[in-house]
């Protein structure tokens, strides 16, 4: 009875309806996870050119005046240009994706 079950949900999920709407959720959920990822790219890099250009900044003072370098100078232009590489490209998967999508739900039917 489980397996007769089990078999009759995996069967729905093989309608060609049924895959559509699963590979679009899996597109979406691509795309999301790579904006995420790109975005966290761009401000950890960010972090460390900061860091490093803090130490440089230090090392050259050489305790005579302290330099000092604005951190939102860094980090700013940096969470600005993340949103925006990301956002292509989160953009690009997600339109690539659900046209495949489409186009392979049209060619499975009959008269596509």
């Amino acid at each position: 009875m489980l397996t007769a079950s089990a078999r009759r949900r995996v069967a729905v999920l093989r309608e060609p309806a049924s895959a559509a709407r699963i590979a679009r959720i899996l597109w979406i959920a691509w795309a999301v996870i790579v904006w995420n990822v790109v975005l966290d790219h761009v401000i950890v890099a960010a972090g460390r050119d900061y860091i490093r250009a803090a130490v440089h900044a230090a090392g050259q003072s050489r305790g005579l005046t302290p330099a000092t370098l604005n951190m939102d100078d860094w980090m700013h232009p940096a969470a600005t240009h993340g949103l925006v590489i990301a956002s292509v490209a989160a953009a690009a998967i997600a339109v690539a994706g659900l046209v495949l999508v489409r186009m392979a739900a049209r060619a499975d039917t009959p008269h596509g």
